[in-house]
């Protein structure tokens, strides 16, 4: 979960001010009430006037924007497709990406963007700026079909000169932001609650963050923090969310030479035990999500992989308080598969939500690429599967366009790419139950501990002696094939 570039009020860039009505490149979205002379309080027409509500069109449309595997009412294994997904707009990446990498500058300029990091838009609160059909964000979820979202507080609101300037800004955009939700869940959603899936604290932009937050070696640092994730959650709670998000932007170390290891994994956990208690005073009923990551932007983060993550809740008393949200690109930057990660969650009770996104295995930074690859998606879902659904999780889409695409409707085209795959994996996985040849392969293949020895050695009721008895009666242990092509076989098959 990163922001490249300046983190900066994005509700605020959803209504047109004076300066963006003069601009030209707004006139993208063909709205003459805005370009030409119109009323600068607010923007009068559609951000996607070209686009209409993307439908499910069937594996056989042609039609790019449309569904071609997600299906959001038809139930699949018990459960409708949608209660499956539970699908999320990243506001950072979707709303204020830029397009800029390590190695050049922004390629994307959007309709709603005036380059500017102030409140003077989210201020004007006239009866037309309420206007729902104004606001991009909630007008892109509204076609897409998509009721949740996710923010970092300083996506939406700009840092003040102090805390309490910085908390009015963030204020001021939450309440407009609320007032939408309710716009849009009673008429465009007919009544379905939107809110987001989670929110969460941005504590690795502002250079007194540069050596970490909770890990900071500056105990002023570390309170601020402390006040930054207090508000977070209190307007994660005030907007519906379902979840509160930690991601541990520098929580690391760049060098052990200048780092007292054991005081900073000390602080942390005193850090989100804090939060813990927090919560519990709110009375906020959503899961605490861990994300884990194993560098960028520090050498090494200190929740690497999810093991790792599991460990220092066990640690510190922590592993009943948190649950995980699994970055698929994380998971390859740390050695593993997103498979992997996504198992080794769900088999310790704690997957809680995935960041649906991927990396490019020749390039060597956090990509945040949509995640296209059917097989993996399958492989993704039968994980969600057996862990029964993500809720109150679901998918956020952490990811971005690609730095050439830069036409508004390649947003759409991007988010649609994603929902199908994640749709079509699941599809898969309806497949593999229903033949039920590759849960056979697995059970024949343990089958030996299914004896009454086998059992028993399960159980934990088993001596060396015992064992050293059987070896000596049964002698040489013949061990059958795995039949790992078979198994690649079967699942292929389901593609």
């Amino acid at each position: 979960m990163k922001i490249k570039g300046t983190s900066v009020l994005v509700f605020v860039a959803l209504v047109l001010s004076t300066v963006i009505a003069e601009s030209t490149q707004t006139c993208r979205a063909n709205l003459e009430a805005a370009c030409n002379g119109g009323s600068s309080d607010g923007w009068d027409g559609e951000f996607f006037p070209g686009i209409s509500k993307i439908k499910y069109e069937g594996p056989t449309s042609k039609n790019p924007l449309s569904y071609k595997w997600y299906n959001a009412d038809e139930e699949i294994l018990g459960k409708k497709m949608k209660d499956w997904m539970r699908f999320s707009v990243a506001f950072w990446h979707t709303f204020r990406g830029t397009g800029a990498d390590p190695f050049g500058a922004p390629t994307k300029s959007w309709p709603w963007e005036d380059g500017t990091n102030s409140l003077t838009i989210a201020k004007r609160r006239s009866k037309k700026a309420s206007n729902p059909v104004v606001r991009a964000h909630f007008e892109f979820m509204n076609k897409l079909g998509v009721d949740r979202w996710c923010f970092h507080d300083r996506d939406i609101a700009p840092d003040g000169k102090t805390l309490k300037e910085t908390n009015a800004n963030l204020d001021a955009v939450v309440a407009l932001a609320k007032e939408l939700q309710v716009l849009y869940s009673e008429i465009a959603f007919e009544g379905t609650s939107i809110k987001p899936l989670w929110g969460t604290a941005q504590l690795f932009l502002h250079p007194r963050y540069m050596h970490g937050a909770a890990t900071s070696s500056e105990v002023a640092v570390y309170a601020y923090a402390a006040a930054q994730v207090k508000k977070a959650m209190e307007v994660t709670q005030y907007l519906g969310g379902e979840n509160y998000l930690f991601w541990g932007g520098r929580e690391g170390y760049q060098s052990l030479l200048n780092t007292d290891m054991q005081r900073e994994l000390d602080h942390m956990a005193s850090f989100l035990q804090a939060a813990v208690d927090y919560k519990k005073k709110l009375g906020f009923k959503g899961n605490l999500l861990l994300e884990p990551k194993p560098q960028e932007p520090t050498k090494h983060q200190y929740d690497w992989d999810a093991a790792t993550t599991f460990a220092f809740l066990q640690k510190y008393g922590l592993s009943g308080e948190f649950k995980l949200n699994i970055e698929c690109n994380h998971a390859t930057l740390s050695g593993h598969s997103c498979p992997h990660d996504l198992e080794t969650a769900r088999i310790n009770g704690l997957l809680g939500n995935i960041d649906a996104n991927t990396g490019d295995p020749q390039i060597g930074w956090d990509t945040d690429q949509f995640l296209t690859d059917i097989a993996e998606a399958t492989l993704v879902m039968l994980s969600v599967v057996r862990n029964g659904g993500l809720a109150p999780g679901g998918f956020n889409f952490d990811a971005k366009l690609r730095r050439e695409s830069t036409d508004v409707e390649d947003l759409f085209i991007a988010h649609i790419s994603g929902m199908d795959t994640l749709a079509r994996g699941l599809r898969n996985v309806a497949k593999l139950i229903e033949d039920g040849s590759l849960t056979e392969l697995v059970r024949k293949r343990y089958q030996s501990f299914d004896t009454e020895i086998g059992a028993l050695i399960e159980a934990g009721k088993v001596d060396f002696e015992t064992l050293e008895k059987k070896t000596m009666e049964w002698g040489e242990p013949y061990v059958p094939s795995a039949k790992q092509e078979l198994a690649e076989m079967i699942f292929q098959s389901a593609l």
